[in-house]
Order: C-alpha cells, then structure tokens, then sequence
C-alpha cells in the first residue's frame, strides 16, 4: 500500500490571464507535490475573476481552458486530483449565501488586500459589492470540500484566518463543530520579478509565459535587465542583485556557483550570461512546452477532465450543501 493521504488540500487560480514562470515557482510545482500526499481539489476560479474581470468577461473561458493545459503540462494529474471550474459547482455561490448572511461587514472592510488592491488597482473599477466580499466566496470555496490544508503565499495569510474565523462564527451560531479549521502550507516567495525587473504581471507584459515557444522565450531572457551598476564588461558584477542571477538560483542551481563567479570577477558579460541562461531555462521547460503543445490539439479532453472533475467536486459539494441545510433551518438550535 502506498502512504495514506492525509486531510484534503483545495486550491485555486482565477483565469485572468496567461500562466507564468512566477505560477511555477510559486504554486503549481507546490501542487505537485501536494498530489501525492493528499487529496488535493484545484479549481479554476472563474467567479473570482469575474469580480476583477467583469468589463472583459469574454476571455474567461479562453483562459480557463489555457491554464487547465498549463497545470498538466506541469504535472497536475487528472488521475489523482480533482480539477473542475468553480461555475460549473452552483453550491459554491450557495454557501457563499448562507456564510454572507453571518460574516460581520467590519471585517471584510478591514481586509488588507481589499484595501491595498484598492489603492494599487487604477484600470478597473473595483468599488463592488461583490469585490468586498471576495473573501466569503474564497471562504465558501474552502469550506464546501471541508479542506484542512489550503497552499498560499504569506500575503494570503489574512484571508485564511478570515476562513476560519467565519468558519468558527458559523460553528458557534449554529451551535455544531460542522466546519473545521483550515490549515496554511505557506508556499516559499518565488523572488521572481518581471524580465524589467518589476513585479511580474501580465499588465506589466513583462512575464515569461508557460506558453512561450523556445524562440519566443530566448529572446525574453535576451533582453532582460541585468546590473544597473555594470556599466562595462570589465567591471566586477554584482550578482546578488542582479535579477537574472535570481532566476539561474531558481532554475540552474547547478551553475549558479559558476554564474556568481564569472559575473563578479568580470569573466563573462551580460550577453553571455544571458545566453547560457536561455539555454538552460529552454531545456528545463522543453518538457512543458512539449506537452503543453500536445494537450493544445486535445482541447475536447481538457473539456472531459473538467466535466469529470466537476461530477467529483459536485457529489462532495452536494453533501456538505445537503448538511449546511439541515443545520441552519433546523428547529433544534
């Protein structure tokens, strides 16, 4: 027998837009890993892209089906996780409803990222009911499959203890321990800024994308920016804030000792180094973009993966559904 799974995982990513190297690093080889320990759930939020996207709603289901390719291509295995579209389980928005009705309005307005995503995002309007209370639906999505452990980065944290707290808050009113709480796995900070050395963002276009071919992505790395203070190829570099240096750590670790050493000795340029890079980071994706190319020419089966995942996470969402009910409109509280 193989070692037994212990609690179930749930994760999501909203359809907004290409999947990138920081998708990588930061979440799905994360997942990954998760697949062989747990029963892990991973969804296509697409409700909560709608919160951000509703203006350019058209590419949702485009995206949807890119980033269900990415995560195989990636190693995400239909066989032993479940991957389904949050729209396609109605009782998502139905839990979101009952717990809507119990969350206090003061803690969705205390939400730091609702306050910095307001402050930060100037092209769209974001000023809707529904994006203040995103938190509820991501608790809703949580709940419903009774997860214990949820893969987030630490800038999540807050949103996770908002899960549990509504959570708790549910338990108490209705006098039952029906929900349990929810456990972080914090996910390490990718350290992976855009090729101009911003945060990687698709409104930035300045991501290296899953989706790039070799030449597409060799051409990225070319011309990405390296040490502001190395004017000449004689002078001494300094690697260690150098953003290509970040990325040989993060994907040839086996000649990052190398790159430090002929980039702070002056031994190779820029050029150079960017060059070698491309060829590692194009033979450490070739297997992606290899299947990913395949699984482009399977786009019916992609459909069938989400139609099975959707029947799995909708005979779960069904039963919790079934007890919310039963617990909340009962006369024995």
């Amino acid at each position: 027998m193989g070692e037994l799974k212990r609690g179930t995982v749930f994760s999501g990513m909203r359809p907004t837009g290409k999947l990138h190297l920081g998708h990588l690093v930061g979440a799905l080889q994360n997942w990954v890993d998760l697949q062989s320990k747990h029963h892990c759930i991973f969804s296509v939020v697409d409700w909560h892209a709608l919160m951000g996207e509703y203006e350019h709603s058209e590419e949702i289901s485009e995206n949807t089906i890119d980033m269900v390719i990415d995560w195989i291509a990636c190693g995400i295995d239909p066989e032993r996780s479940t991957l389904f579209v949050q729209s396609h389980v109605p009782q998502h928005l139905e839990l979101q409803m009952v717990l809507s009705c119990i969350t206090p309005l003061g803690w969705l307005e205390r939400n730091p990222t609702y306050k910095e995503q307001l402050r930060e995002i100037t092209t769209r309007d974001l000023q809707t009911y529904a994006f203040l209370g995103y938190p509820v639906l991501q608790a809703a999505d949580i709940l419903l499959y009774k997860a214990r452990l949820v893969p987030i980065g630490e800038d999540q944290l807050p949103h996770l203890e908002l899960t549990r707290e509504i959570g708790r808050r549910f338990n108490h009113i209705y006098k039952t321990d029906f929900f349990p709480d929810c456990e972080a796995i914090l996910t390490k900070s990718s350290r992976l800024l855009g090729i101009d050395g911003r945060k990687m963002s698709k409104s930035y276009n300045n991501a290296i994308n899953l989706s790039d071919s070799k030449d597409a992505l060799k051409k990225k790395v070319g011309s990405m920016f390296t040490d502001p203070k190395r004017i000449k190829m004689s002078d001494p570099g300094h690697p260690d804030e150098c953003n290509v240096y970040t990325y040989y750590e993060l994907f040839g670790p086996e000649r990052a000792k190398e790159a430090h050493d002929w980039c702070s000795n002056a031994k190779k340029g820029c050029v150079d180094c960017k060059k070698i890079f491309a060829d590692i980071l194009s033979e450490k994706l070739g297997p992606i973009i290899e299947k990913r190319e395949g699984l482009l020419k399977k786009k019916d089966h992609i459909a069938e993966i989400l139609q099975e995942g959707r029947k799995k996470a909708g005979a779960i969402a069904q039963e919790t559904m079934k007890e919310v009910r039963d617990i909340v409109f009962s006369s024995k509280k």
